[in-house]
């Protein structure tokens, strides 16, 4: 109640404090904390001036489903935070639309719905999902905005592939991937009813955007921090999907990405499928051969990475965090090896002085030093997960409408030879 000067009774109701103090200021604070889900009824109730919606008294969750409400019901919203330390003062600020000198005029524009919390949303594409990326505060002299990425999920199907990567992920973040240099975002919170998935925002740039701007320098300690991220996975040796998931997924995934040319009768529909044949032949050797598994990324490539750095002022604080775990499984290490050296390959193939002055061997030798020592046909493998990389990025060229370019062609060639090197390399 704010401008109000005198105490008054415990248990006083909305109605009859604002019979009393008519120039006062009434604000729900913290309605949802500890699990509180406020009826509409509630919180657009006239007596009330404003509804706070993002303070400390809340947890990352029920900030967000305050957001999601205001949103809805577009009632007044404010952010605050109690003041039990100064620690805590403008950790969720309020911004007016003018400028304050007393509490009266506080109260004032509080009552006339002149203010809102202080916070940028900022929208990202998603595949059967709507993506926001909330950002609370202002930027002091160090990064200590709240982040948060908001996944609202449309199709039944796809929310249980990202419950599957919220759980993938939580597992990793309780295995040392919370913070420091080796990061994922952390899942902070799952609202069943309405298919959302909550998690850390993570500060930062893709590696494929950080690696364009970069110095040769700068590159390489990119790129060998990414290396290195790939390679901790690996040597934890998590197990959190089931094993035969990929033995069992694998042929009616190489499938999809053969039926993009069968559905078009392409031209190189059958130097598709010779491709896919070899991969399946060669993936089955892994197999018989009781190949170890890992729990792996599955999708690792430049633009799944975030490189950032904490203080910019200090060069000891930059970090890396994969994102987009929906293809987590328990894998061959080499087929993450694989999939991100025919992705770096693929996507920086329109600049060819980045692909020379960062051959392949910055990341292999980063990975090997982090993920312990390969075994003798480690390479091979990797060049078999190249061609199964190649195949599915030839896939995507045709659902996008790319089924003739000279770009098809290539990766078809590339995918061919690295399976003619894997073949090679294969122990007899």
């Amino acid at each position: 109640v704010y401008v109000a000067t005198d105490p008054f009774t415990k248990g006083t109701s909305l109605s009859g404090t604002r019979a009393v103090w008519l120039q006062a200021a009434l604000v729900w604070a913290h309605p949802y904390r500890n699990g509180r889900l406020p009826v509409d009824e509630q919180l657009l109730n006239p007596d009330l001036d404003g509804v706070e919606i993002f303070t400390s008294n809340h947890s990352v969750a029920e900030n967000s489903r305050a957001l999601f409400d205001w949103h809805r019901l577009r009632f007044i919203a404010m952010a605050g935070t109690d003041t039990h330390g100064s620690q805590y003062a403008g950790t969720y600020p309020t911004i007016f639309d003018h400028p304050l000198r007393t509490i009266q005029e506080l109260a004032s524009e509080l009552r006339l719905g002149r203010c809102r919390p202080f916070f940028k949303e900022i929208p990202h594409s998603g595949a059967n999902s709507q993506v926001t990326e909330v950002i609370i505060g202002a930027k002091g002299e160090k990064e200590t905005r709240e982040r948060i990425i908001i996944r609202s999920i449309t199709s039944p199907r796809k929310w249980k592939s990202a419950e599957r990567a919220a759980t993938i992920m939580a597992a990793l973040a309780d295995s040392s991937f919370s913070e420091k240099r080796f990061r994922v975002p952390l899942p902070i919170g799952i609202d069943v009813e309405r298919m959302t998935l909550i998690e850390q925002g993570v500060r930062g740039k893709s590696l494929f955007d950080k690696i364009l701007a970069a110095s040769p320098e700068d590159g390489r300690t990119y790129l060998e921090l990414t290396a290195r991220w790939l390679g901790r996975l690996h040597a934890a040796r998590l197990a959190v999907t089931p094993a035969a998931e990929f033995a069992e997924r694998e042929p009616d995934r190489l499938e999809h990405y053969l039926s993009r040319f069968t559905a078009i009768d392409h031209g190189h529909t059958e130097r598709a499928q010779g491709i896919r044949d070899a991969i399946l032949v060669g993936e089955q050797q892994l197999f018989d051969s009781s190949s170890e598994l890992v729990q792996g990324h599955g999708d690792f490539h430049p633009k799944n990475v975030i490189i950032g750095q904490d203080n910019q002022e200090n060069r000891e604080t930059l970090f890396a965090a994969a994102i987009d775990f929906e293809s987590s499984l328990m894998l061959p290490p080499a087929f993450d090896v694989g999939t991100f050296l025919a992705q770096f390959r693929n996507q920086f193939f329109s600049f060819p002085e980045i692909l020379a002055r960062l051959p392949e061997d910055i990341f292999l030798d980063a990975y090997a030093a982090e993920a312990g020592p390969l075994s003798r046909d480690f390479i091979g493998q990797v060049e078999l997960f190249r061609g199964r990389t190649n195949l599915s990025i030839a896939s995507y060229l045709i659902k996008v409408g790319m089924g003739e370019s000279e770009d098809l062609w290539r990766v078809l060639v590339e995918a061919e030879r690295a399976l003619l090197h894997f073949r090679q390399q294969s122990p007899v």
